[in-house]
């Protein structure tokens, strides 16, 4: 590609190349996108991309220069040079110091593919005809030999960093694809294509490749911190929605409560236990049982329901007799209800609903048996909107809460499969699937389609409660549909845990924080007589003190999740099936259950940042420690918002699988403590210097969890559910050595009215030289505003303000509002 003319349009230069159009258009002063095209013109993402959102106007200072050999775009952040000969780019920030550049001989390749030839005859696209030119694409690029790279989704291999690895970007249980990564040089790269695509950086070079895409198209985000990065990509995809404040409690699941009865009898249990909860979930087949004049009732499971109406969105009368009953006794108890629902259908009104008016997929032989299973066609917008009014017809209507989008992906070829396959061969399985069915440039984002069905679907219906969507996939943009991904169904190993929060990490780094998984793992027995990837340890399931084990170290690892949620098959996940009070199993797991609640103003403030400044709260240590080049290998700690620092347990102590005793195995692990702050152990109030690596305690009932001097963390009291006492006092922790702040995020918890700002924020300033702490005017009001609360500030030390208990030591004040000042007495 070399360069031919230039000119300068209002968003940018635009350069003619003897290939074709070339755009450099800005979005702000740290963000550009690259455009590589046949046409003469480019096309508008606000219009034509489902991962774009419509970006406002920008009054940006930049300028360019038409050198001899080099194009050079700047702004007041960011430079950009092009060189003629070639139209290599090369980033660098506004000091000309080198960020990331293509290969000086170029780094943007197009191929032409027949859309039509890639596609199978049953193809389904939200596009206007398969019978179309479009392009496989490959942009290369050089990294520095120092640099981490982090994201491009969640891929079931624990890949700490990403350079010298490969990846294929596909979505399957287990993998989500997301076509961003990041730096730790202080950029990012988000790719507005939905095909197959590759990650590599291997011998071979350093490149992105996607299947099948109209034009090149790609947008370059420069921080340099990686929550400047993650902002930069939430302006492109689109803001996180506020999810309900009850979604932050405990969600108990598993797989699955079989009647209305069995449902109200657990959260009867929690609340006469006193354990806190604030959703339970049903789990599949709460549809209506199969019928003998359903097709194919002897193969899917006859009149035990095995299969049943798989799908359909109504509830078996026998089981769930009165649904409005059902939910109005568990709000009565202040729990909500989450529902799964499916994409697929065998039988039912719903699939002859579907069906007759055109909107089932045709998947071939792809689905058994004798190919009855239909997914609805999420890329058409009437189909979306049949398929949200049959949810509210026959569910949402009926109080349900949240909603369990499962199967998003949506095929899995793997089902069945008793021996794994290469990765190749996986790739191909797959890939060959899902052009047999959608359109190949358009593979990777039924998940983004299906979430906004839901969320547009929920807001036309009521502004009252806030959408809530678990679903098993995702995309760039999803975030703002109200869209939690979970992991999808791992298997109950110590090395799947580790793996997990690597997987986690990765994918949150991509501009989606809500990432979730099965507290315990989905499959806990050795099931690989059936499918190869149902291989967990442990047979014995819940009476095996090897999964107990391992569940309570998951337990604690979820604690710290957007989402804190058990689930699972092969056994049940309820605190008591685990030990009675007095066991450590079941204390720990109430210990930590209720050390949630007490975090609950830390976690609702940090889910207020998410919103309202593209926060990231589950976040790995480069968003605070990029410039410790010890933390960018790290993936089994990681920060918590600003101020905890977790390090889950992933090696067994006291157990293996059949409840075998381990012998000689210390009750503790090493833990890197980030250069640049010191460290207070949360449980203990000892203080750390930063920048060492020490052996943290660690028996069963003790998660090492540390945190940040100059730390502010509001805490309040254990409650049973997030809407009991909300004019509770709150505990001020404050960890002295050095300055530090917290602002304190409050709206109604439920609905929209935050969008018409309704919401109040608190300032609060520690000064640790003076010792003291500012608690600022409050700005902003909402009608459920608890205006005068109690503070109980609470300077920590070796003994004091420590783990979940209240500190008997303290500083009370009475905070109306207004800007008060305390002197702590340190």
């Amino acid at each position: 590609m070399q360069f031919e003319a230039l000119r300068s349009e209002p968003d940018g230069p635009r350069i003619r190349t003897d290939e074709g159009l070339l755009k450099l258009q800005i979005i702000d002063d740290a963000v550009v996108r690259v455009v590589a095209t046949d046409g003469d013109s480019i096309t508008e993402p606000s219009t034509e991309s489902p991962m774009i959102v419509e970006q406002p106007a920008t009054d940006v200072d930049w300028s360019v220069t038409d050198g001899e050999a080099t194009v050079t775009l700047e702004t007041d952040t960011l430079r950009v040079d092009l060189a003629k000969d070639t139209c290599a780019l090369t980033w660098r920030d506004a000091d000309g110091e080198l960020l990331v550049r293509e290969p000086r001989d170029g780094g943007k390749e197009r191929c032409p593919v027949d859309v039509a030839e890639l596609a199978g005859e049953n193809a389904a696209t939200p596009v206007e005809t398969l019978e179309r030119e479009a392009y496989s694409t490959k942009l290369s690029l050089e990294f520095a030999a120092d640099e981490a790279i982090y994201g491009l989704g969640q891929h079931d291999d624990g890949i700490a960093n990403y350079r010298g690895r490969d990846q294929h970007l596909y979505q399957h249980n287990t993998k989500v694809a997301m076509p961003v990564f990041v730096s730790t040089r202080g950029y990012g790269f988000l790719f507005d294509s939905y095909s197959l695509s590759t990650f590599h950086d291997d011998r071979h070079g350093t490149y992105v490749w996607s299947e099948c895409v109209d034009e090149l198209d790609f947008y370059f985000v420069y921080g340099p911190e990686l929550d400047d990065v993650v902002s930069g990509v939430r302006r492109l995809t689109g803001d996180a929605t506020m999810l309900p404040k009850w979604s932050y409690g405990y969600v108990q699941s598993k797989e699955r409560y079989t009647s209305q009865d069995e449902l109200l009898e657990v959260v009867d249990e929690y609340r006469d236990r006193e354990i806190p909860l604030d959703c339970i979930v049903q789990d599949w087949q709460y549809w209506p049982d199969s019928t003998a004049d359903d097709p194919d009732f002897e193969s899917w499971g006859g009149p035990e329901g095995d299969w049943g109406r798989w799908g359909q969105k109504s509830f078996e009368p026998s089981r769930f007799p009165d649904p409005d009953a059902l939910t109005d006794e568990l709000h009565e108890r202040n729990v909500r209800l989450m529902l799964s629902i499916w994409p697929n259908m065998i039988t039912g009104e719903d699939h002859e609903e579907m069906a007759a008016a055109g909107h089932l997929l045709d998947d071939g032989d792809l689905s058994a048996p004798d190919n009855e299973v239909h997914y609805y066609d999420v890329f058409s917008e009437d189909a979306r909107d049949l398929y949200w009014n049959q949810a509210e017809e026959g569910l949402f209507s009926h109080g349900v809460d949240a909603w369990w989008a499962d199967s998003t992906e949506p095929y899995n070829p793997n089902w069945g499969l008793e021996d794994p396959l290469e990765p190749e061969q996986r790739l191909e399985l797959i890939a060959s699937d899902y052009k047999r069915v959608f359109d190949p440039a358009y593979t990777n984002a039924y998940s983004l389609y299906q979430a906004k069905g839901l969320y547009k679907g929920q807001r036309s219906t009521t502004e009252e409660k806030r959408v809530l969507n678990l679903t098993r996939s995702g995309y760039p943009g999803q975030q703002r549909y109200g869209a939690v991904t979970w992991s999808g169904d791992i298997e109950a190993t110590w090395d799947r845990f580790e793996r997990q929060i690597a997987d986690g990490l990765q994918f949150t780094v991509t501009g989606n924080p809500k990432w979730t998984l099965d507290i315990g793992a989905f499959f806990v027995e050795d099931n690989t007589d059936d499918e190869f990837y149902a291989n967990g340890d442990f047979d014995a399931g819940h009476e095996d003190l090897g999964y107990r084990e391992l569940y309570t170290r998951w337990f604690q690892f979820g604690t710290f999740l957007p989402l804190f949620r058990s689930h699972g098959t092969n056994t049940p996940r309820e605190m008591w099936r685990f030990g009675e009070p007095g066991d450590r199993t079941y204390d720990t797991l109430v210990k930590f259950d209720e050390l949630r609640y007490r975090l609950l103003p830390y976690i609702y403030s940090l889910a207020g940042w998410e919103t309202r400044d593209e926060y990231t709260m589950f976040r790995h240590l480069a968003f605070e420690f990029r410039e410790d080049d010890r933390v960018h290998e790290i993936v089994d700690q990681f920060m918590f918002g600003p101020a905890l620092l977790v390090c889950p347990v992933t090696e067994p102590m006291y157990y293996g699988p059949g409840s075998t005793p381990l012998e000689g195995r210390a009750k503790a692990r090493e833990v890197y403590l980030p250069d640049g702050a010191a460290w207070y152990d949360f449980w203990t109030g000892e203080r750390y210097e930063g920048g060492q690596t020490i052996l943290a305690d660690a028996p069963l009932e003790k998660l090492p969890l540390f945190v940040r001097a100059g730390s502010v963390v509001p805490m309040g009291p254990v409650v049973q559910h997030t809407e009991e006492r909300p004019d509770a006092p709150w505990t001020l922790r404050v960890y002295p050595g050095r300055d530090g702040s917290f602002e304190l995020y409050e709206d109604a918890g439920d609905g929209y009215a935050y969008e018409d700002g309704e919401y109040a924020v608190t300032p609060i300033a520690w000064d640790d030289p003076a010792g003291e702490l500012a608690i600022g005017d409050r700005e902003g009001w909402f009608p459920e505003l608890t205006e005068t609360r109690e503070f109980r500030i609470v300077p920590v030390e070796r003994g004091v303000g420590t783990g979940v208990d209240e500190a008997e030591s303290q500083t009370t004040v009475t905070y109306d509002g207004s800007e008060t000042t305390v002197d702590v007495g340190r």
